[in-house]
C-alpha cells in the first residue's frame, strides 16, 4: 500500500526528506520512504509473495552473472539533477558496488532497476509512469517491470533523459524475455505465475 503526500520541491529539500525518512524507517521497518516529483511516497512492506518474486529473481541474476547482486534495499538517487529519492524492489550492480554508500547512492554503475507491482492504488502511477522516468533520467540502462495487475513483464531500455525510456518489450507472465545489454540475461517466467495473489 502506498500514501503520497504532495509538496512542491521547494517546500521540502532533498535533506529534509531524508531525514524525516531515516528517523520513520528507523522507528517502523515497515514502511520504505520514497520522494520523486517533489512528493513523498510512503510503501508499506508487501506481502510473501512480492517477496518471493525478488527472491527469484536474485537468484536468477547471480545463477546467470555472479559478478553481480541484485540488492533488494538500496535507495537510489534518481531523476534529473539527482533530486528525488526511490527505493527499487532491486537494483543490479557488480558485487561490492553499493559498499559504504549510505543509504541513498548515486546510480552510476547501476545496470537495471527492477520493480513488483504491488495491489494498491498507486501502483498505475509509480510503477508505470514516475519511476520508469525517474530511472531513465538517472541513465539507469534497464528497467524491469514484473507487472503483476496486468500478468506481464515490462523491459524498457535505451534510456533518454527526456523522454524516458525508448524501448519498452511486453512480454506475457510465463514467457521467455532478455533483459539486454548491459544485464544479458534471459528469464523464463513461468514460475512466477504461482505468486499472483
Amino acid at each position: 500500500m502506498t500514501v503520497m503526500a504532495e509538496r512542491a520541491s521547494s517546500q521540502l529539500s532533498v535533506s529534509m526528506f531524508e531525514r524525516i525518512a531515516e528517523f520513520a524507517e528507523r522507528e517502523d521497518e515497515a514502511v520504505r520512504f520514497e520522494f520523486i516529483d517533489g512528493r513523498i511516497g510512503l510503501n508499506k512492506v508487501t506481502n510473501g509473495n512480492h517477496g518471493e518474486i525478488a527472491m527469484w529473481l536474485v537468484f536468477q541474476c547471480k545463477q546467470a552473472r555472479p559478478e553481480l547482486t541484485l540488492n533488494t534495499t538500496q535507495g537510489l538517487k534518481v531523476e534529473a539533477y539527482r533530486k528525488g529519492r526511490a527505493r527499487p524492489d532491486g537494483v543490479l550492480a557488480p558485487v561490492g558496488h553499493f559498499a559504504g554508500k549510505g543509504d541513498w547512492a548515486d546510480p552510476d554503475g547501476v545496470l537495471m532497476a527492477v520493480e513488483i507491482t504491488s495491489y494498491d492504488a498507486d501502483t498505475h502511477n509509480r510503477d508505470r509512469i514516475e519511476k520508469p522516468r525517474a530511472y531513465a533520467e538517472a541513465g539507469i540502462p534497464v528497467y524491469l517491470l514484473i507487472d503483476r495487475d496486468r500478468l506481464s513483464v515490462l523491459v524498457h531500455s535505451d534510456p533518454d533523459f527526456e523522454d524516458g525510456y525508448r524501448d519498452i518489450h511486453v512480454v506475457r507472465l510465463g514467457g521467455k524475455v532478455t533483459l539486454p545489454e548491459p544485464v544479458g540475461i534471459e528469464l523464463d517466467t513461468a514460475h512466477l505465475k504461482q505468486y499472483l495473489d
